[in-house]
């Protein structure tokens, strides 16, 4: 009896572990998409811009929307970088605490970012875009190209 009282909570919690997992896996399902690249034996050697350049000029179909979404990166890093200096700055000139400026200047960033990605959304219009079929593609390219394919 002490045996079945042991395992059950085991199994109890197990079955709710797998739901779970199976709950988000769901919900998180687009992440499959680079497993292959990240979960592997030897990781695949870091590219260069001019390795992204010669992809973009290769693939007239995903070349144009990869470079977009590299555009909109940079947009989305000056949104951040935007946001955690003013904030920060506010936060320093009313307060003068180290600490509260310390964390304007992360929050500002995080919301900045934020506040940057949509804007390139709308302005160069990803919501058109599969950029996620694109990144998907360049690293098949970039793996294959390091593998000698």
């Amino acid at each position: 009896m002490a045996e079945d009282s042991s395992s059950s909570p085991q199994s109890f919690l197990r079955k709710h572990w797998e739901g779970y997992k199976e709950f988000w896996g769901e919900r998180f399902s687009f992440l499959e998409n680079y497993t292959r690249f990240i979960k592997r034996d030897k990781p695949l050697p870091s590219w260069s811009e001019s390795d992204v350049e010669e992809f973009i000029a290769s693939d007239p179909l995903h070349g144009p929307t990869l470079k977009t979404a590299r555009e909109a990166a940079k947009i989305s890093a000056v949104g951040g970088i935007i946001g955690a200096v003013s904030t920060a700055g506010v936060a320093w000139k009313y307060s003068r605490s180290l600490h509260g400026t310390a964390l304007s200047l992360g929050a500002g960033a995080v919301f900045g970012w934020t506040f940057g990605q949509e804007v390139a959304n709308h302005w160069l219009q990803l919501y058109r875009l599969d950029t996620m079929a694109a990144q998907v593609k360049f690293m098949e390219w970039w793996q294959n190209k390091v593998e000698g394919q």
